[in-house]
Formats: structure tokens, sequence, C-alpha cells
């Protein structure tokens, strides 16, 4: 397992911070992860750490060193996680289900596999061009399909915080469809919330990861993030990897609630639910 590990997270102009990372690793395997707690609802960032927890407890119990079936241990992770939002929930007779987006990613054997609910993203960026990313669970993705609005008008729609998934809703939610690429040297992984993707354009994100040092480019562009959210920047979370021929070790897994955190929105699988991040 080769490959260098960076991060970044801040609060933005929220109050609070909702969002939520986590990693893990074995000598064969490695998970990350980017979840968005729902800021519309009660204890989004409950949601969020709950998740991002139960994922990591998962990946600890599977990972021998690696996982059998990477894509099917991804489903399965996040319907155990929303299975734990709603329990802590109800033990806990909550006024309200929290409720969270997330994207998780393993890398193994040279090859990722990744999946999602809602609006957290996951990029795979190849010499200057994204060859894959998530298909967000929204309301305004549907328009962006139809034709109706661009790409670029998603982030600053009215409708952009109507989600059609979310871990924690009423209903269960429906990941991916996941999908999985062989890693060449050099391809950089990017998970993220809203709060990094929505402000960026393509050609700004980019031309970012262009840098000889993946930290420096994170930084760097969550600096632009920042500066064109403006007065309406939301929290904002990034984890990415880069495959490389250096070996690098995280160590232990670690899960991330740092001073700066995010705040979003997510709803139900089967209509649209808003909330205010």
């Amino acid at each position: 397992m080769k490959y260098a590990l960076a991060q970044e997270h801040r609060i933005g102009m929220r109050e609070t911070n909702q969002d939520y990372t986590g990693h893990d690793a074995t000598a064969e395997a490695l998970l990350l992860i980017v979840a968005d707690g729902m800021g519309g609802y009660f204890g989004g960032e409950l949601a969020a750490e709950i998740a991002v927890g139960s994922v990591l407890h998962s990946f600890g119990k599977e990972a021998q060193p690696q996982l059998a079936e990477p894509d099917i241990f991804l489903e399965r992770a996040f319907a155990r996680a929303h299975l734990a939002i709603q329990r802590y929930a109800a033990e806990r007779e909550l006024p309200q289900v929290p409720r969270t987006v997330i994207v998780a990613c393993v890398v193994q054997a040279g090859h990722a596999w990744w999946n999602h609910v809602g609006d957290a993203r996951l990029y795979l960026v190849r010499d200057g061009r994204i060859e894959a990313k998530t298909r967000d669970h929204t309301q305004v993705q549907l328009l962006v399909d139809a034709g109706e609005i661009p790409p670029e008008q998603a982030y600053s729609h009215p409708e952009s915080t109507r989600m059609l998934q979310s871990l924690g809703s009423p209903s269960t939610p429906v990941p991916g469809p996941g999908a999985n690429a062989q890693l060449q040297k050099d391809d950089i992984l990017l998970l993220c919330s809203d709060g990094f993707w929505g402000p960026l354009r393509t050609g700004q994100l980019l031309r970012g990861l262009e840098g000889p040092s993946l930290r420096q480019c994170i930084l760097e562009l969550s600096d632009i993030a920042e500066r064109r959210a403006g007065s309406h920047g939301d929290n904002l979370s990034v984890l990415a990897m880069q495959w490389q021929d250096q070996e690098l070790s995280l160590g232990d897994g670690s899960a991330t609630r740092p001073e700066s955190r995010k705040a979003d929105a997510a709803g139900g699988s089967q209509h649209s639910e808003s909330g205010n991040g």
C-alpha cells in the first residue's frame, strides 16, 4: 500500500460544524470516509459521527487484512450505519432522528471501490482530468440530468439542499450505484462535503491539484472555496489520497471531528426534504 493522505476541515461561516471524517488502514486495505450531517434536522453532527464510527467499526472487523468484497462491504456498512443512527435516536427518545449524507472509498489490491448516499462526493483525478465522480442524490441533480440547469448552477440553486437519500431518514437509503477503478500512479481520490466542492469550478479543482504537495494543494483549494463562498460559506471537509510509490502509513484508524466541520442537508430516499446547513 503506497499512498499519501491529506485532509482539511473548516467551519466556514456556520456556528456549528456537522462534518465528520474518518480513515483506517491495514497492511492491505485502506478506508476513507466523509460524512456531512444534515443541518435542517436535529443532531446532524450526531448522525455524521455515528455513521463514520459505524463504518470504521465494520472495516475493523472485516478487513483481515483485506475485504472479501469491497463493493458489498460498503453497501452493508451504510445499511448498518443507517440503523445505528435510528437506534441511537430511539434509545434516547430524541425529538427527531438525526440525518447525514456520506461518501466512502476502499482501496485494496491497486483498485478503488466507492459508494455514497446524498451529495458528499468522490472525484477520481488522473493526469489533469476527472476520470470519475459520484452523482448527487439531490433534487437539483435531477434538473441537471434533464438539461433544465447547467451543472455549475447546482450548488447555488434554491433547491440545492433537497436530498433524495440520507442515512437516518424514515425510508431505507439506496446507495450508489457503486463504482470501482484500477488505480494508476499519481491518481488522486478526493472525498469531500459540498462546502468544498460547491464553490469550486471544475477547472479550479483540477488546476489546484497540480502541485507537488497534496497537503498544500488541499489547503489552497480550501482557501479558494472559502473565498468564493464568502458570507454564505458552509462547513468544509475534504479527505484526499494520492496513489504513489513511497510507502506511507496512516497508523491506527481514526475519526476526526475538528473545530472546523460542516453543516449540510439530506433527506429521505423516496421523496425530497430540505435542511438548512
